[in-house]
């Protein structure tokens, strides 16, 4: 394979990945928060496809400030979302709330196709369809913004829970609920910032990847697997994890259909998913739990 060729496949693996690395960072921000696995995520991201594509082609709005627009209400649902499903549960367990998710996941898809229609739906990119070529591979604009995005995206999350004052009582909930209890942190409204979070890093990734694919009512549980196995590859709890994750995901898929066949691409992500289970069930960047007898 000439080095143009690897370059091409390389430069949409990363735009690729970096759609992943968005939503997994979704996945563990209200894991760490919650310890449950919240499996409306992939749904997050086809809402903010879909909310973007209306506000383009339905209220006329710039592609910029409809992206903008679908990400807030994304993160809107996902704060809502908790309040009214999520907090009310009397002794919420990880697994009683995982379960919740699915059905919330569930509830999503449907309301997505009432309101919103089972077309697939589209935009242009926020610079055009234009291309841009160099080293003899020619990539999207809009992939180079989803790679522009992703990295300005995770460096904003890395200063807000590590230099603001509710991000660091986000981590002491999450890290300490009983002394954070203590210490006088809200932890319900932690957990309902961090369902509002993990929404808008959702909303933004379908926003962003919608120009590239077509989005409808069914793609989030999709996209959404392949971003928890990106979220599983980098380690459940570990953030920057799930960045790497979400990139090596994208790249190993983007190889696999380049060097073997695109039919092989949407298998990669079971596959891994499979490996890392047996293999390293804690990540590539995770630690084990010790449990002490």
């Amino acid at each position: 394979m000439h080095s143009a060729a690897l370059l091409q496949i390389v430069l949409s693996g990363l735009g690729t990945g970096s759609i992943y690395s968005l939503i997994a960072i979704g996945f563990n921000i209200t894991y760490k928060s919650t310890g449950a696995l919240s499996f409306v995520q992939g749904e997050w991201v086809m809402l903010g496809g879909l909310v973007a594509a209306t506000g383009v082609t339905h209220w006329h709005l710039p592609v910029w400030a409809a992206c903008i627009a679908a990400t807030l209400i994304v993160v809107a649902l996902g704060f809502l979302s908790e309040r009214i499903v999520i907090a009310p549960i009397r002794h919420p367990s990880p697994l009683k709330l995982t379960l919740v998710t699915v059905g919330l996941a569930l509830a999503c898809k449907g309301l997505a196709m009432l309101v919103l229609g089972r077309s697939p739906q589209g935009y242009p990119g926020l610079s055009g369809d234009a291309m841009v070529h160099f080293g003899g591979a020619a990539i999207n604009r809009q992939t180079l913004w989803i790679i522009g995005v992703a990295v300005a995206s995770m460096c904003a999350i890395h200063l807000f829970f590590n230099h603001t004052t509710t991000g660091i009582a986000m981590r002491a909930a999450a890290a300490n609920r009983d002394a954070a209890d203590l210490m006088g942190v809200r932890r319900g409204r932690m957990v309902s910032l961090s369902f509002a979070l993990a929404a808008g890093f959702g909303g933004l990734a379908g926003t962003l990847i919608t120009p590239l694919t077509l989005m409808s009512f069914d793609s989030g549980a999709t996209i959404g697997f392949k971003a928890f196995s990106a979220a599983m590859l980098g380690g459940l709890g570990n953030l920057y994890g799930a960045g790497l994750g979400g990139l090596v995901l994208g790249l190993i898929e983007a190889l696999a259909g380049g060097y073997l066949s695109s039919q092989f691409k949407d298998a990669v992500s079971f596959v891994i998913l499979l490996l890392v289970l047996i293999v390293r069930p804690q990540g590539l960047f995770g630690k084990p739990d010790i449990v002490k007898i």
